[in-house]
């Protein structure tokens, strides 16, 4: 299927691995120019270099921090008028809550909210004028079924949902639309410490709570970051521009409600 994006330019966050590379990947071999992003620069090259072979896209590598204003401005140097952006940034590690200090908190809301909402700042209105824009945010099953331990990422994920359901009623009808992928368990070095945690928590082994963790998914695996991605780019096509202010959950069917 051709999504229709061939030559739109993407931004997609934190992608020098992970979830975040599989939507870069995807959004490549659907013929976009995408900027990908990390604070690694020579795991963030590697990745370029792999994406580019792999693709034969144009992939042009920013390193940096989208928590800070000069590493927006960076991505926003290298791809001034994005057709696509894709919000991801890492969740604050598993705590428990009354463990949280004050600063850890707003740390917590800042990069997995507030960052988010000052890059759709900074990409809307190109996307507005040209009557075409895709944000796809990259948030968590957390934010529909909350975990302890990952109070405060699902909290700070939560409030960037609300907020963008009513910035996505605002550009609708510039066919500009605005979805968030709710991952469940997914092979990436996020859950392997969600994972490990949990075992040193219960002093069990690494292999038995992932095979729990396993057991408790209906399809019986974790996902792959390239079916994720692929997701992602469909939300981005041409074809997808009558859906907006969604959350998609893949989660293999863990989550235990119809709607």
């Amino acid at each position: 299927m051709d999504l229709g994006i061939k030559g739109r330019k993407a931004i997609v966050c934190a992608s020098s691995r992970g979830l975040g590379k599989g939507c870069a990947q995807k959004l490549a071999e659907a013929g976009c120019e995408v900027i990908i992003n990390g604070l690694d620069a020579a795991r963030l090259e590697a990745t370029a270099e792999e994406l580019r072979k792999a693709t034969g896209a144009k992939i042009t590598a920013v390193a940096g921090d989208i928590g800070t204003a000069e590493g927006q401005a960076a991505l926003f140097r290298a791809c001034p008028e994005p057709d696509i952006l894709v919000n991801n940034n890492a969740g604050p590690p598993p705590r428990e809550f009354r463990e949280l200090t004050r600063q850890q908190i707003l740390d917590g809301v800042t990069g997995n909210m507030v960052v988010a909402i000052e890059l759709m700042q900074k990409a809307i209105e190109p996307m507005i004028k040209k009557r075409f824009g895709r944000i796809v945010n990259i948030t968590s099953g957390t934010v529909k079924l909350p975990q302890a331990g990952l109070d405060l990422s699902s909290a700070a994920r939560g409030g960037l949902t609300i907020f963008m359901a009513g910035v996505a009623r605002q550009v609708a009808d510039k066919n500009v639309t605005i979805n968030n992928l709710l991952p469940g368990a997914f092979e990436t070095d996020r859950l392997k410490t969600v994972l490990g945690n949990a075992a040193k928590k219960r002093n069990a082994s690494l292999d038995d709570i992932r095979a729990e963790r396993i057991a408790s998914i209906p399809a019986k695996r974790f996902g792959d970051a390239a079916e994720f991605g692929a997701a992602c780019a469909f939300l981005c096509s041409a074809q997808a521009g009558f859906i907006t202010n969604q959350n998609l959950m893949i989660d293999g069917g863990a989550f235990p409600g119809a709607f």
